[in-house]
């Protein structure tokens, strides 16, 4: 069996890194909006996107084992099929991430300003503070970071079971809010239209197979931390989610758009308002899950960008690692990255939408790697390998691709304009290093 020992992280470091890379902006932003197109049947949009994360994730998983080396999201489309495959996949993935890591610390600074008003003025700041915490800690070593990650998250799934014991328990719940399961404020079928916004919360459940390098046991850790993780993370999705349905219904939502991103704490503010510390509660809870998804995926993102300089697709200085094995020079150009882009909150669903996009191509290129990985290299008795054979991983392709059509077409002819300039960007870069390689 190959890959027994390999790197220092076992499963719990693991687990708490998936549970604080997907319990981030999603659930405390956009499941507000999820709640808004689906109504109460917003529960199955939540458990649908699961089920199609958890598909890509044990394709994934497997990639990990048969290239056991971070920065898979580039490594494995360039191992498995070329080097321009890799790039255009990790290309995407660089963008997408760092429009994620600007997007939580733009409602860090949000949620900070409604719960403590006094900080309400600073948002920018507050979001810049944000990323330059997030970057220090991912210098430290994997293991110093993992640490402070695993306390956060601890604190985390507390303010998170809190919450859901208070709203489920308080006199003013609502059942009622149930009936009409299907009709949300996009129609009979708006469940459907609000599965891309929910799959957003669970795109960190593949980050410690990108991450595999730094894995004690990959071949039963990756998987089994996937499985545990995503099952904790549907848990506390489902009972926020639920408790905040109980108190809010679907025509508060239509008449009070601004409250379509703060869900959580519009309930506490007006339902649940004789709570007065509830509401700060759901301030502190969505400060922590957004600074531990900025944590994991900024370094998934720096470990990408870091594998496509040592392949010479990008410029060697941003392979440099530091004292502490951490690929800084990527880091901190990420990190620059998203502090511009977080300095515009206005532009916040234009970054969703752009997001949309380039995650979507890059999940299906991955998931064809493995496809091209199965006919290069033949499987090894005892490694992990994810069930169902080529049949599953195209219909794990169809469904994100169907899946995502309404939210790469609904962004408009401006977000189309920065995809393609990004992407032409992106093209360039690829086409300067592939002819240098040449040479």
């Amino acid at each position: 069996m190959e890959n027994n020992e390999q790197g220092k992280l076992g499963l719990l470091p693991c687990v708490t890194i998936l549970t604080g890379g997907c319990i981030g902006s999603a659930i405390f932003s956009l499941s507000g909006m999820t709640m808004y197109y689906a109504g109460p049947a917003v529960i199955l949009t939540w458990i649908i996107a699961a089920v199609i994360l958890g598909l890509y994730g044990i394709m994934v998983a497997e990639l990990s084992i048969r290239y056991p080396k971070s920065g898979g999201v580039f490594v494995f489309p360039a191992k498995a099929m070329n080097k321009k495959w890799g790039f255009v996949s990790a290309w995407g993935y660089l963008i997408s991430n760092c429009i994620a890591v600007a997007f939580s610390a733009i409602y860090v600074a949000t949620y900070l300003g409604v719960g403590f008003p006094a900080l309400a003025p600073l948002q920018v700041p507050l979001a810049l503070i944000s990323i330059v915490f997030v970057t220090v800690l991912n210098l430290l070593q994997i293991t110093a970071a993992g640490k402070f990650n695993n306390l956060l998250v601890a604190l985390l799934v507390v303010t998170m079971v809190v919450y859901g014991v208070v709203a489920f328990t308080h006199p003013n719940f609502n059942w009622g809010n149930f009936s009409n399961f299907f009709e949300g404020g996009m129609g009979t079928f708006g469940w459907i239209q609000a599965v891309p916004n929910a799959m957003v919360a669970y795109g960190s459940v593949v980050s410690i197979a990108f991450m595999v390098s730094e894995v004690k046991n990959p071949n039963r850790t990756v998987p089994k931390s996937m499985a545990i993780s995503l099952i904790l993370v549907v848990f506390l999705y489902l009972m926020m989610i639920a408790g905040t349905v109980g108190h809010l219904t679907t025509q508060y939502l239509i008449d009070n758009p601004g409250m379509r991103f703060i869900p959580m704490f519009a309930a506490a503010w007006t339902s649940m308002s004789n709570i007065p510390w509830l509401s700060k509660l759901i301030s502190i809870s969505a400060f922590i899950a957004l600074i531990t998804t900025m944590l994991v995926v900024q370094a998934i993102n720096a470990r990408a960008m870091s594998s496509m300089a040592e392949e010479g697709m990008l410029p060697a200085v941003l392979a440099k690692s530091n004292k502490n094995n951490a690929p800084s020079v990527s880091t901190i150009v990420l990190a620059a990255a998203a502090a511009a882009l977080s300095c515009f909150p206005s532009i916040t669903e234009l970054l969703v939408n752009l997001g949309s996009i380039t995650a979507a191509l890059t999940i299906v290129i991955v998931c064809m790697a493995l496809i091209q990985s199965r006919k290069k290299l033949p499987y090894v008795e005892g490694n992990y390998r994810a069930p169902g054979g080529d049949g599953l991983v195209i219909f794990t392709i169809i469904v994100i691709v169907v899946t995502y059509i309404p939210a790469i077409f609904n962004g408009g002819a401006q977000m189309w304009i920065f995809t393609a300039i990004l992407y032409v960007v992106g093209l360039v870069v690829m086409a300067y290093y592939t002819g240098k390689e040449k040479k």
